[in-house]
């Protein structure tokens, strides 16, 4: 059985920021570990990774009062990895990942 390692890249400003430095932010699955993740991060980029950092974000309980009442509800958990590339290795994030496989926009 195959899974998806690498589930979507995370952009926001400090990514952004950290990408010149050849540092990338993921969104994965959570029972990767980091082998896996340098893995598929070499397969499907064709490039070679000096280090990960996984971080697991906890779901978040959130409530919300209202004339009817409570609502409550979660924002669910995730894990991220922050792939750190070897010099001159670079990643083009902002175009979409099942793209890169098939070589077309």
């Amino acid at each position: 059985m195959i899974r998806e390692i690498l589930k979507r890249p995370i952009l926001t400003e400090k990514a952004t920021l950290q990408a010149e430095k050849g540092i990338y932010h993921f969104e994965v699955a959570p029972g990767s570990n980091k082998i896996e993740i340098a893995k598929a991060v070499t397969r499907k980029f064709d490039v070679k990774v000096k280090s990960v950092q996984t971080i697991s974000q906890k779901e978040k309980h959130k409530s919300q009062m209202t004339r009817k009442g409570v609502r409550n509800g979660v924002k669910a958990g995730y894990k991220k990895a922050v792939v750190h590339l070897m010099p001159g290795n670079t990643i083009d994030v902002f175009s979409p990942m099942d793209v890169k496989d098939k070589g077309a926009l």
